[in-house]
């Protein structure tokens, strides 16, 4: 059984001393609709990664993970992948 790759990072909420610190885990899904390629930064392949979590969805490149990333609400996800799925059809 493999394991998801998880991204952990500190929540806002915490202090910046490192008291009662917080930490969260994203887990990150390749899109079905990425190209054949591994996403392992040799350009053959358009990839695109994403999180989810209850009130925000990330986005980003799989070639550059550590790149930014784009964070969108719910609906604003949903409104982006119908606009999306609308011009490529």
């Amino acid at each position: 059984m493999s394991t998801p790759e998880l991204t952990w990072f500190k929540s806002t909420y915490s202090s910046a001393s490192g008291d009662d610190c917080v930490e969260v885990a994203l887990t990150w899904h390749k899109s079905s609709y990425s190209s054949g390629g591994d996403g392992d930064g040799d350009g053959d392949g358009d990839c695109v990664e994403v999180a989810t979590s209850p009130h925000t969805i990330h986005v980003r490149d799989s070639k550059n993970q550590q790149g930014p990333q784009l964070t969108l609400s719910p609906t604003a996800w949903a409104d982006l992948v119908t606009r999306v799925c609308g011009s490529v059809r």
